[in-house]
């Protein structure tokens, strides 16, 4: 297995395809749009310049890395000649689906299709392809290059031959591969998205203000980052959708999204790629912290 393509030049896409890459795999990053496929490859460069600076990879190794990520607007001949498709796109279960059934019909009869889905069904998505023992979950942990954990999860009919070579390639990504079930948000966002949610319904009760409720997680609970924080870097779009997934899964409603998360995502405040989220990552404030450190 050396030919991987990666569908979607997000922040989880470009991610894995930075991963992959730096590895000595042939990478094929694809998007239908040409400015994010730009975006994409800046920010692996930046990233890139980061480990340099940092002494972890050379300036050899990281121009290796980029010489190994090929960029598709077509998904028909990014994945032409490939052995593993890892989908990263939108968590959103239509588009996912959609993306499957294409892939299967145009993909290598023996590739393996892999999604990074962090909450929809692997099963479900399995289900639209005639491949579906060939259907795995790759749920990479952001960022990508440093996070070690993969979530593999299996999906009912994802064959075992399958599953260890998924587990064996994430552990020749120095990654540590943890198989679970495919049950609805994981096991990750299982523990997780109902931390933030509630987080999001202490802020909306008035219980404490934004920055109070990080502190107690950050220095009583010895987290690294507070949840309402982590919901704006994960992108509260996102949290909302896991969410979403997880309470139509279960019928509880532990699971149920916080109104104040549902509006601030109806208002287009998701987080750091919005600017805005629980904090305020717009340029005006950026330029704000910069002129205070000459007060």
């Amino acid at each position: 297995m050396k030919n991987i393509a990666v569908i979607g030049a997000g922040t989880m896409g470009n991610g894995i395809a930075h991963t992959f890459a730096q590895f000595g795999y042939n990478v094929n990053l694809i998007d239908i749009s040409e400015e994010n496929l730009s975006k994409g490859i800046a920010t692996i460069t930046k990233n890139l310049d980061r480990m340099v600076a940092k002494e972890k990879i050379s300036e050899d190794e990281k121009k290796k890395t980029l010489e190994n990520i090929s960029v598709f607007t077509s998904i028909e001949e990014g994945v032409e000649a490939i052995d593993l498709v890892v989908e990263a796109a939108t968590e959103n279960k239509k588009i996912k689906l959609n993306i499957f059934r294409q892939l299967d019909e145009i993909c290598p009869k023996d590739a393996i299709l892999a999604s990074n889905t962090s909450s929809i069904s692997i099963t479900k998505i399995a289900s639209v392809t005639n491949r579906p023992e060939k259907v795995i979950g790759m749920h990479f942990m952001n960022p990508v290059p440093i996070m070690k954990l993969v979530e593999i999860i299996r999906g009912y009919n994802t064959s075992n031959e399958v599953t260890e070579t998924i587990m064996e390639l994430s552990k020749n990504l120095k990654k540590v591969p943890t198989e679970v079930n495919d049950y609805p948000g994981f096991v990750a966002n299982r523990i997780l998205m109902p931390m933030i949610n509630e987080a999001i319904e202490t802020l909306y009760n008035n219980v404490a203000g934004v920055q109070e409720i990080d502190t107690v997680m950050k220095l009583g609970m010895a987290h690294p980052m507070g949840p309402l924080q982590l919901a704006d870097f994960i992108g509260l779009d996102v949290c909302l959708s896991i969410l979403e997934v997880m309470y139509d899964g279960f019928k509880n409603p532990k699971y149920a999204p916080c109104p104040l998360l549902v509006n601030m995502v109806q208002a287009g405040k998701t987080g750091v790629k919005s600017g805005e989220g629980f904090y305020d990552y717009s340029e005006s404030k950026k330029a704000e912290k910069v002129s205070a450190q000459f007060v």
